[in-house]
């Protein structure tokens, strides 16, 4: 990452010594081709000379919300944005999504597809309307990639925009479920247990709190409840993960057709760190537990 002008002398000092000839760098430039960024991205940004951070935005104006009554406007949280840092021989971007409901599904599909990294999704306010969702997307790597993989994700937020999006919509009442539990045990190798008209799997998993250890009757699990026929079943529930199992987690169950409802922490001051997913799914009975069964083989707590 390129420093201010009081280091540019210290860097080019380490150039010199590891035998590499200097290179005159300016105290301007943040490090980052920002019209490359600008142009791939389809974004126009700023750069913080402070922190070497060149940070596009796009304001949802295109958005009519209201909260409470009141009208927002883009400065008031409704802006998308990617920020970039120049991090030694890589460029590091983070960035926060405002979207619609409706359009989760597809823009996480583009920050996957693109080599992104999906690393939160929750709401920022309550009773807003429409309902906003915030997707936190990150990545390392070479510039151009990065900022191309911005670029789709922008371009999806603008493709999806105009109009609400499909929504899956299943006549299922768990009152009258009529799947077979045993398929879903067999594939997800866990008993399965009816509970009201639902049958549920549950995985539980191990952390430590203030050395304590916690698990599956304090809430560390993974668990899904199945409802309807094997022809036609709904599935929703929660993933407990490790940190690095998210991105496998996240790319196994949109493979198999389950949206992603939600990505956040239940606990603060966990070890080792775990991360929560909700995720909501229409479908076959099978199909739906061998998405299932895929995303669990992603964790160190596959059963089986």
């Amino acid at each position: 990452m390129v420093r201010p002008r009081d280091v540019l002398a210290a860097l080019t000092a380490v150039a010199v010594m590891a035998g590499a000839a200097p290179a005159l760098v300016s105290a301007e430039s943040p490090g980052l081709d920002t019209a490359l960024i600008e142009r791939l991205t389809g974004a126009k940004g700023a750069y913080d000379a402070k922190e070497g951070v060149f940070k596009v935005s796009v304001p949802r104006s295109d958005l009519s919300v209201r909260v409470a009554g009141v009208r927002l406007i883009p400065a008031m949280g409704l802006t998308s944005w990617a920020a970039f840092q120049r991090t030694g021989g890589h460029v590091m971007v983070m960035g926060d999504m405002v979207l619609l409901e409706d359009q989760v599904t597809t823009v996480m599909d583009a920050a996957l597809g693109s080599g992104l990294e999906v690393t939160a999704l929750h709401n920022h306010f309550l009773w807003d309307e429409p309902k906003v969702m915030f997707m936190h997307i990150g990545g390392m790597g070479a510039e151009a990639e990065l900022a191309a993989a911005v670029g789709k994700v922008f371009a999806a937020i603008r493709d999806t925009g105009a109009e609400r999006q499909r929504r899956p919509v299943a006549e299922i009442d768990p009152a009258r479920t009529t799947l077979d539990p045993k398929k879903i045990g067999a594939i997800l190798h866990v008993p399965v247990s009816p509970a009201g008209g639902v049958y549920r799997a549950v995985v539980g998993r191990t952390a430590s709190m203030g050395g304590t250890n916690v698990g599956n009757a304090m809430g560390v699990n993974t668990w899904a409840a199945f409802a309807g026929s094997d022809d036609r079943a709904v599935v929703d529930g929660d993933f407990a993960m490790l940190e690095g199992e998210l991105q496998g987690v996240l790319k196994a169950l949109r493979a198999g057709g389950i949206d992603i409802v939600a990505i956040h922490q239940h606990m603060a001051g966990e070890t080792p760190r775990i991360f929560f997913l909700h995720f909501w799914g229409v479908g076959p009975t099978e199909g739906l537990a061998r998405a299932l069964r895929a995303a669990l083989d992603r964790t160190s707590a596959a059963p089986g």
